[in-house]
């Protein structure tokens, strides 16, 4: 089956500055979005009111032709990673899997090259790289429609990076999913559609070398 969210007519401002101005967006199942844009152009803020958590000024969201004003609120549409760490630091790998994952198979998680490694660390004492590849890991695997991803290559290793990319990949066979990172090559190379924010709009770009064209990147940075 494939699923639809879609977002409309959003609005957010901060005190005089107007972030986002009628902002448009849908994703269906199968999408890799990469959502580009410049510091403080607006994309956590985005994510966070499609997902539900952030009040704006005006909204109209819908998933599967359903108005849904909360998504977050929903069992099994949306899962989101935020830039923040959210698991708790005191418990090990292992514990968390447990907690996190009855729902899932746990297998995918213990017998993974990375986590069978630290399965019995505490979460405060991995690298921030193995933290926030547990947490990826963990949010793409719940059962939800879609997929929402911050940042999800900040802080992590180069090997890791492209097994997070291959999760992403592998995912969106049954899922819709929504990233930005500051990382914008490994976005690139993962996504398989791009938009980028601009002066507080979204713009679909049919390639990737039109990020050239409204000025994030210089002539030689998508090749």
């Amino acid at each position: 089956m494939q699923n639809k969210f879609e977002a409309d007519s959003i609005r957010k401002s901060f005190g005089d500055k107007q972030i986002l101005t009628d902002i448009f967006m849908r994703c269906l199942t199968g999408d890799i979005i990469g959502l580009l844009g410049r510091n403080g152009s607006g994309k956590s803020t985005l994510l966070k009111i499609l997902f539900g958590t952030l009040y704006t000024d005006y909204k109209h969201i819908s998933i599967n032709d359903k108005i849904i004003d909360q998504p977050y609120k929903e069992q099994g549409i949306i899962s989101f990673l935020p830039q923040d760490n959210f698991l708790p630091k005191d418990l090990t790998v292992r514990k968390i899997i447990e907690l996190f994952t009855h729902q899932l198979d746990k297998s995918e998680f213990f017998n993974d090259q990375v986590l069978t490694k630290v399965s019995n660390t505490k979460i405060r004492n991995l690298s921030g790289g193995e933290s926030r590849y547990l947490e990826i890991k963990i949010i793409l695997s719940m059962d939800t429609q879609f997929v929402f991803l911050d940042e999800p290559f900040n802080g992590i290793s180069p090997i890791h990076t492209e097994l997070v990319k291959n999760m992403i990949r592998l995912q969106s066979d049954k899922k819709g999913i929504i990233l930005t990172d500051h990382d914008y090559r490994n976005v690139l190379d993962v996504a398989n559609r791009y938009m980028i924010l601009f002066d507080g709009g979204i713009k679909i770009l049919k390639s990737k070398d039109e990020f050239i064209y409204w000025g994030y990147l210089p002539d030689d940075k998508t090749k």
